[in-house]
């Protein structure tokens, strides 16, 4: 009932104008304050649902700013009422009741989305890729491999949410089909794609438009200096370009980082924000701070302990003060109720080009392959249910995400990245690394005491801010 009011409520607001959507808003404003912190059905502390809330009316924001800039199109928006508000956010009775079958079936709650890698190709070699992607790369999923992979979360999880990452998604090809039509074939989902943007010409913006259920999420590392540096000479300029393609055709977009030891500071700037938000009408900003995985692992490359509170304190004033939707991984771990990975209930699991099945894009290890399980006569559900995944699960329940529970430290909130030593030693027995650079990177020694050292840095940084910040209050 809760959700169909702020359905109802949330439309109003992106139809409407003038005062009447100062009414609105004011109105969805005090319901949704009392559905996730009044109410708080999950029994957290009440910091954490604030933050829930201001990341929550944050995204509202930044959307309205845009649609008043009239580079949010009311086409596209129409359509992104349906796959976006009342698909992927708020959900229906359909969606419910698939919910519940899965409950029933296997005693907890299903993921809520998928992330897919359907290719390896890409036209950029950029330095320390998590991917290793490169243009000679030519591991493709099916078409009707993704399809089905879609239509399995879309139906039995009742997931209308989906994010597809790379190599390059524009560059994928598969039986005389792209990317694009993948998101005209789910009509009903809402798409994220993550792309470095080079390949989006105006043609491509205007079927986005056209399509109403895909936001691209364009890859930068800063500014023309840094993203050329790492990208190549010459991508940003064509960045601009795509920025400013979907702008003309009224599709709302947002900007990826990758935070390094050397960019972090660029990432604490007032100015940088208001230089994406302001003049290239971002309407989100996800920021990935750097995993040491993939091409060119590199410990020293991950921002210093110190740079990661300072990028901490600067998340919260986008939120709170300047009202603008930013994630930043791993910071924003408390509005997630942290690790969302291993196919937690309302979280996700990881699938490449070759198929593997994988936590999260950033734990590079697997057991099931997707294919090998169609092939079975099995289903994606199958594989949340590995050993893996189980005890990925297990210590997220440990750490916190049980109901009514004391969170641990939800400012480390990874199960790799901030927990290194607990997932070598009990989490990833028996997995299979994805490429040699995986598998590298579980045999060095050396990586092992890096990434230790690294977490025991942080938590000394971090863990009395937790417990005076959040805890305490």
């Amino acid at each position: 009932m809760v959700s169909e009011v702020l359905s109802g409520l949330l439309v109003k607001i992106l139809e409407s104008k003038g005062k009447t959507r100062d009414f609105v808003l004011r109105e969805f404003d005090k319901k949704l304050f009392r559905a996730i912190v009044e109410n708080n059905p999950k029994r957290r502390p009440r910091r954490v649902q604030e933050y829930k809330y201001f990341m929550l009316m944050s995204m509202l924001w930044s959307v309205l700013r845009n649609i008043d800039r009239g580079i949010i199109s009311h086409e596209y928006l129409k359509r992104a009422v349906q796959t976006l508000v009342n698909g992927a956010l708020l959900g229906n009775k359909e969606q419910e009741d698939a919910n519940r079958k899965f409950k029933e079936q296997y005693g907890t709650a299903p993921p809520a989305f998928v992330v897919i890698s359907p290719t390896m190709a890409c036209n950029l070699h950029c330095k320390g890729c998590y991917a290793a992607s490169h243009s000679g790369a030519r591991f493709n999923l099916s078409y009707s491999i993704v399809k089905r992979i879609l239509q399995e979360i879309h139906d039995f999880w009742g997931a209308r949410f989906a994010v597809i990452s790379g190599g390059e998604p524009m560059m994928y090809k598969s039986d005389g089909k792209t990317i694009l039509d993948i998101f005209n074939e789910f009509s009903d989902m809402f798409f994220l794609m993550y792309t470095n943007g080079t390949l989006i010409d105006e043609e491509k913006a205007r079927r986005m438009a056209a399509l109403g259920n895909i936001t691209p999420a364009i890859s930068v590392e800063g500014y023309e200096k840094e993203t050329d540096e790492r990208r190549g000479k010459g991508v940003y300029k064509k960045v601009l370009q795509a920025f400013e393609n979907l702008r003309k055709y009224g599709v709302p977009f947002g900007v990826s980082i990758t935070a390094t030891r050397h960019n972090a500071e660029l990432l604490i700037e007032p100015e940088f924000y208001d230089f994406y938000f302001d003049e290239q009408g971002i309407s989100y900003m996800w920021i990935f701070q750097y995993m040491p995985i993939g091409r060119g692992i590199d410990t020293q490359l991950m921002p210093t302990p110190e740079q990661r509170l300072k990028m901490l304190e600067r998340w919260e004033v986008c939120l709170k003060e300047e009202r603008r939707f930013v994630a930043d991984f791993w910071n924003s771990g408390i509005v997630s109720d942290g690790c969302i990975a291993y196919g937690r209930p309302g979280g996700y699991l990881y699938i490449d080009w070759n198929g593997n099945i994988m936590p999260c894009v950033f734990v590079p290890y697997y057991v099931d392959n997707i294919k090998e399980i169609f092939a079975a006569g099995k289903t994606i559900n199958d594989a949340l249910f590995s050993e893996f995944f189980k005890k990925g699960r297990e210590w997220q329940l440990r750490y916190g995400y049980e109901y009514g529970a004391q969170p641990g430290n939800w400012f480390m909130p990874c199960s790799i990245r901030d927990h290194y030593d607990n997932f070598k030693r009990h989490i990833a027995s028996m997995v299979k690394p994805e490429d040699e650079n995986a598998k590298v990177a579980l045999e060095d020694p050396s990586y092992h005491k890096a990434m230790v050292e690294y977490d025991e840095k942080y938590k000394k940084l971090s863990e009395k801010l937790w417990r005076e910040k959040i805890l305490k209050n």
